[in-house]
């Protein structure tokens, strides 16, 4: 009875590990891009699994997932969206929890009030959803 309840202690506690483990992500990056690599200790340290994949056309990324017009330097899938640039953390739980029906979102160009890029300076950095439309970009939140 004991190892029987000792069992379905560990059970338990494995199982809820796992279902509140981080947040796996791919992210695509240039092989020589110092930000880049700051942005996955970034995303590392907040929750998630990061697959950096080095690639050389970034352009070719880009396209394919529907980001060209709102680029940056790095490209990150999650959970079915994209994710382009040094958007902060709190940007994409916002997105993840919401679920809003859009290809993604964007922090453009290469923001230096954003993460990987410098000190994040609260309230000053504008991330836009991207529409699965092919409308022009919309705010999605000031982080």
């Amino acid at each position: 009875m004991r190892h029987s309840i000792q069992s379905l202690a560990i059970t338990i506690l494995l199982g809820s590990s796992c279902a509140f483990g981080a947040t796996p992500v791919t992210l695509y990056k240039s092989p020589d891009c110092g930000c880049c690599s700051k942005y996955v200790q970034y995303l590392e340290q907040n929750g998630f699994t990061v697959n950096a994949i080095n690639e050389n056309d970034m352009d070719a990324i880009k396209k394919r997932y529907g980001v060209s017009h709102v680029a940056s330097c790095h490209t990150t899938l999650v959970n079915g969206y994209v994710v382009e640039g040094h958007v902060p953390v709190g940007a994409i739980q916002k997105m993840l929890r919401d679920k809003p029906n859009i290809v993604g979102i964007s922090a453009p160009g290469m923001p230096q009030n954003s993460p990987g890029m410098g000190d994040m300076k609260k309230g000053t950095l504008t991330i836009y959803a991207v529409p699965k439309d092919g409308k022009e970009p919309q705010v999605f939140s000031v982080e």
